[in-house]
């Protein structure tokens, strides 16, 4: 008896070329592709995604890949670029939390007090940019977005199927609106803390004006901290649920639901 296994470098190919999409998009990946989760973890992480879609995706692959070298090594090309592009502009929807952070900082006197940042490689940024991201990652989580984000990486094998020509014409106009949204959203979220820190600052050239033997910047520090830390923990849980509303969107043109 002869035990045919002619078949294994076809599926090994397949198999390396799905883990190049599913792991390059999984490494940028908000939530799951985070730096504060281990190298190992996120490893294992995409090995196992590639692992359970391989019945899917491999369908879409053509067939006879160990034929044409030359092909293998373009669709591996092809495969790392999708995946790169996919997975930034899901990750560059967070940053809306932390450029929205920076303006809150800058208009409640906060932006002086840096933290680091465990979300972003371990580099120095605001504390409310901190709190902000660390708090959306934990909302990803919380309502089960997370599943969003892996449904984006099946539904990327229909959408971009392997050996097509790359759309790329597709794919700079979904970049470029992803960074215009991501403005877009940082300021609105931000709106509130612009007009009260325009309002105070207008009462407070007003005040010095009056009263010219006053020391404004002993009152007006601890008085914005203060108004700024207020403002925010009223309007915290609207901010976050307009931000996961638009995370929600932002993925969701990711998938085919």
């Amino acid at each position: 008896m002869t035990l045919q296994l002619d078949f294994l470098p076809e599926i090994g190919a397949i198999f390396m070329l799905m883990f190049a999409r599913i792991g390059t998009m999984l490494m940028l990946m908000p939530a799951l592709g985070e730096t504060s989760v281990p190298m190992r973890v996120r490893l294992v992480l995409a090995l196992m995604l590639t692992l359970a879609l391989y019945p899917i995706g491999s369908t879409t692959y053509p067939a006879n890949l160990m034929d044409d070298f030359p092909r293998l090594l373009l669709l591996m090309g092809s495969e790392l670029l999708l995946g790169f592009v996919i997975g930034l502009c899901a990750k560059m929807i967070t940053f809306a939390l932390q450029t929205a952070g920076v303006i809150i900082a800058s208009q409640s006197s906060l932006a002086m007090a840096l933290g680091t940042d465990v979300t972003n490689s371990g580099q120095q940024g605001a504390l409310v940019s901190n709190y902000l991201s660390i708090l959306g990652i934990t909302l990803i989580f919380v309502t089960d977005t997370h599943y969003l984000i892996i449904a984006a990486m099946h539904d990327s094998f229909v959408m971009f199927p392997p050996g097509g020509a790359l759309p790329i014409s597709d794919l700079a106009a979904m970049v470029t609106q992803t960074v215009a949204d991501v403005f877009s959203i940082a300021v609105r979220m931000s709106a509130p803390f612009i007009v009260v820190g325009i309002v105070f600052y207008f009462g407070l050239g007003l005040l010095n004006k009056l009263m010219p033997q006053m020391q404004i910047f002993f009152i007006a520090m601890p008085v914005n901290i203060a108004i700024g830390l207020g403002l925010l923990l009223v309007l915290l849980t609207t901010m976050m649920t307009f931000y996961m509303s638009h995370f929600e969107q932002a993925v969701g043109k990711l998938t085919l639901g």
